[in-house]
């Protein structure tokens, strides 16, 4: 954040610190100076103080030339999963709801242009494309993306789509802005989502928002699964009022632990 650079109490090399972090990920599990450097868009002399503040920290090791994370980045998520009661407030009703259906389940938050997932409960069934607690996908891409924005109001949206070209995923994401905006006003209308091979082929899905107290839009819960086990209007029909009543319980917690709610809206 640029303007967040002028802020005398902004940290700079903490942002940066953590950029270095952040750019390690499936496609990047290990790296060496010069491309952490890329990766970070960094000085090589900027990104080797920072992997060697992390290293003597414990959070990233290295192995000869190589730098790769280490397990202690871990306490970063358990300490927001701890602090936040998410095992109290999510896990039970998306546990119950994956159960009665045999889908998984997931809560997740709007993060700039991709959906962060905060809390999933994976099924038993084998699907391709694999998500689980920290998971990023594009928001244009995703059935609970389209619910968050498509509440957070037309002010939202056109920042969002000023943003730059919608990511193309499949034949069916949508990457038209026209299209995703009557999209999303259909979504205002009925009030829930489904996508069916706009994230990847053979994959479909059905959420509905979160709201906390005030009626704000922190967040969207979903059942997603493959279309040989189920037809979309089918996943609609049977989903959609057990997703309606997890959303309402979850609702109703957020107002028993209202840090969390706070905590998912600044997502």
């Amino acid at each position: 954040m640029a303007g967040s650079e002028k802020d005398p109490e902004y940290l700079s090399t903490l942002e940066r610190g953590l950029s270095v972090l952040r750019a390690f990920d499936a496609t990047r599990p290990e790296m060496a100076l010069s491309e952490v450097a890329v990766a970070t868009g960094l000085s090589p002399a900027v990104a080797r103080r920072c992997l060697n503040t992390l290293v003597a920290l414990g959070y990233i090791r290295q192995d000869g030339r190589r730098f790769l994370l280490t397990p202690e980045v871990l306490a970063f998520g358990s300490a927001y999963l701890s602090s936040m009661n998410i095992e109290t407030i999510a896990v039970p009703p998306l546990q119950a709801l994956g159960q009665a259906t045999g889908d998984s389940v997931s809560l997740a938050v709007r993060s700039g242009r991709e959906i962060l997932y905060v809390c999933h409960i994976p099924s038993n069934r084998r699907i391709r494309l694999g998500a689980g607690v920290g998971t990023r996908f594009p928001l244009n891409a995703t059935s609970m993306g389209k619910v968050i924005i498509a509440f957070q109001g037309d002010a939202a949206i056109d920042a969002y789509l000023a943003g730059g070209p919608l990511p193309r995923l499949t034949e069916r994401t949508i990457t038209d802005p026209d299209s995703f905006r009557a999209r999303l006003q259909t979504i205002r209308e009925r009030r829930y989502d489904s996508a069916l091979d706009e994230l990847d082929y053979g994959i479909v899905s059905v959420a509905v928002p979160l709201f906390d107290v005030a009626g704000h839009v922190v967040g969207a819960i979903n059942c997603s699964t493959s279309t040989t086990r189920i037809s979309q209007d089918e996943l609609v029909r049977t989903r959609l009022p057990l997703l309606a009543e997890a959303a309402g319980t979850i609702a109703s917690e957020l107002r028993r632990f209202p840090q969390l709610a706070r905590s998912l809206s600044g997502s």
